[in-house]
């Protein structure tokens, strides 16, 4: 079987997603991270009312037209107590920033301009009408689309959404993703290995970035090499209405590599089992029933860099995320001379020189062993090389997919 590529493998995955997961309601103060089942629109106008942008006088621009004028204070305006009189010819009400603008008034005078005097004001400089007045639906008017389905509730969409008046949202449930270690060197942290185990850290990491991509995550522990258990481990997934199932190791074919044998057992429709990536190239995709199934490569980084750049988006389509399968890279300009490429696309380790009035400058790391965390977690960027890449020198134009960026 010849290597799939990178973009074609992703294609295959999102294409065999079934469709979003069911809706389902949340409260607003409960929605952080979620993922909208539904466009919102705003439920009020915001401002409901004219409201100041300053702290000074609400006026008629008219009655300041010359200075100095003198004018009436008959109140005050605060918010959360506005002035419910109008005014007349001649009066000002005292303001406070974000306060209802009384009827008949159609500017601000703002306070440095102007000299309190027992029940009077002197203003010392004009003001144009509609100076510093937020008109009433300056931020959005009732019925307003605000924000689409699929988007994330982030910080700035959710205060969005409550400042439009929604106490309850309609989000997407958070996909169940089942997550199987395989191997019989693992051994949880905390315990302590044999002279020819290690310690396991992949599960930790993909539970870690689904959650983060909003999934559930659900870790089924280590499972050992032995078709059985591998079996039984795949009905634990299925018994949780996992939609979705990442295996991590024993995804290629030798003597000890039984995850795709025991998911054949299982019903497996593999969709492709090895795809033209460095790190990653003995990746698996197929179908289980109703369950997807990535599994992904054994050793550390590869499974990794193969959970940013396959099950995030996998995830993301089970959300709706209309953008689950957009290209997350971004131009940078290498920093050192590369080779050329062979057939599989490269996505290195890489530290980055940044400054605001430039492409940040990428300097991938020496050592690329797909083992090595201490790179990875040194690294703020992969590096990607597309198959067949010719030499390129530094100061070439390149691209990266940033490390430290949220992933959705």
């Amino acid at each position: 079987m010849s290597l799939l590529p990178v973009a074609e493998a992703l294609t295959k995955i999102l294409a065999a997603i079934p469709g979003p997961v069911e809706p389902e309601s949340v409260p607003v103060a409960r929605a952080a991270g979620r993922t909208l089942a539904a466009d919102l629109a705003a439920g009020r106008t915001q401002p409901p009312f004219p409201a100041s942008a300053m702290d000074g006088y609400a006026v008629r621009a008219a009655d300041v037209a010359q200075v100095p004028a003198t004018l009436r204070v008959v109140g005050t305006s605060a918010a959360g107590h506005g002035y419910a009189q109008g005014i007349r010819p001649g009066e000002a009400v005292r303001i406070f920033t974000g306060a209802p603008v009384p009827e008949g008034a159609d500017a601000i005078l703002i306070q440095e301009n102007a000299d309190a005097a027992g029940d009077t004001v002197i203003a010392r400089e004009t003001v144009a009408s509609g100076r510093f007045l937020r008109r009433a639906g300056l931020d959005f008017s009732e019925g307003e689309t605000l924000l689409r389905a699929g988007e994330t509730l982030d910080t700035r969409r959710l205060a969005l959404a409550a400042a439009a008046g929604h106490a309850v949202v309609p989000v997407r449930r958070r996909p169940r993703v089942a997550v199987i270690a395989t191997g019989d060197e693992l051994v949880r942290p905390g315990e302590t290995p044999a002279w020819d185990q290690i310690i396991a850290s992949n599960g930790l990491a993909l539970s870690a970035l689904a959650g983060e991509a909003g999934a559930e995550a659900i870790d089924l522990g280590i499972v050992s090499d032995d078709l059985d258990a591998l079996r039984r481990a795949i009905g634990r997934a299925r018994e949780a209405g996992a939609d979705l199932v990442v295996t991590l190791g024993g995804a290629s074919v030798g003597d000890h590599d039984l995850v795709q044998a025991a998911l054949r057992e299982e019903g497996l429709e593999l969709g492709f089992w090895r795809i033209a990536l460095r790190p990653g190239k003995p990746l698996m995709f197929g179908r289980l029933g109703a369950m997807a199934v990535i599994g992904l490569p054994g050793n550390p980084v590869s499974s990794i860099v193969c959970g940013l750049l396959f099950v995030v988006p996998a995830i993301r389509a089970l959300l709706g995320d209309p953008a689950a399968g957009a290209d997350r890279s971004e131009p940078a300009v290498l920093g050192r001379d590369m080779p050329g490429n062979d057939q599989r696309q490269d996505y290195l380790r890489a530290r980055l020189d940044t400054a605001p009035d430039r492409l940040p400058v990428v300097h991938p790391e020496n050592r690329q062993d797909s083992s090595m965390l201490s790179v990875l977690g040194a690294s703020e960027a992969l590096l990607v090389r597309a198959p067949l890449a010719p030499a390129a020198k530094a100061g070439d134009p390149c691209r990266i997919i940033r490390l430290d960026r949220r992933i959705v």
